[in-house]
């Protein structure tokens, strides 16, 4: 199954997609970009404690996620929103339910 940016479950993930996701931490409110082919069993290792570096923003959840045809596509833009580190971006994105992009980047 796969998160929308609605908050609503769809459909399960089509394996010949990847994934880039927001995941918001309910600890502290930060948040933390990745990309996957499968991001619900990411943030269920993620809330396990499988990525060490996020043990400190557990619980996680989803609150963004799109589908890109390769995983390159998806890295690139996990790559390019990491290198913001802009809330306000992130919040953008979270609102609209999309990546918008403007002369300026995003």
């Amino acid at each position: 199954m796969v998160l929308r940016p609605d908050g609503h479950r769809g459909g399960r993930e089509n394996q010949n997609m990847y994934y880039l996701y927001i995941a918001q931490s309910k600890k502290n409110g930060r948040y933390y970009i990745g990309s996957t082919n499968e991001p619900e069993r990411r943030i269920i290792e993620h809330n396990a404690g499988k990525t060490k570096s996020l043990h400190y923003l557990r619980p996680l959840e989803i609150v963004f996620c799109t589908g890109y045809p390769t995983i390159s596509e998806a890295h690139q833009m996990e790559m390019r929103l990491k290198r913001w580190k802009n809330r306000k971006i992130f919040d953008q994105i979270i609102k609209d339910g999309e990546i918008k992009f403007n002369n300026k980047g995003l």
